[in-house]
């Protein structure tokens, strides 16, 4: 049986595809956002999620707060979320 490569290529990046992996992603992010120290509330406005394709589409949850990796450091808050949806990490 021969594969036919370019048909799983194209799944992989295909909308359908996409849908299902934006899906845990954007529940990390509502988990990431509703478990956020609050001060000024930028790092909790600044959880967003986006795709990135590589030979397939991976869905990312970024802190962009320019003090999200001292906040990070401190409570752990994105693995934690990561965590509580299953995803990968410590346990």
């Amino acid at each position: 049986m021969k594969h036919n490569q370019s048909f799983y290529d194209e799944l992989l990046v295909s909308p359908a595809v996409e849908a299902l992996v934006m899906e845990p992603t954007k529940r990390v992010a509502g988990i990431a956002q509703s478990t956020a120290p609050v001060d000024s509330g930028d790092y909790k406005a600044g959880i967003v999620t986006r795709t990135k394709r590589q030979k397939r589409v991976v869905g990312v949850v970024q802190a962009t707060d320019p003090k999200s990796m001292i906040i990070e450091a401190q409570t752990g808050n994105l693995a934690r979320a990561v965590r509580a949806v299953g995803g990968r990490g410590r346990r």
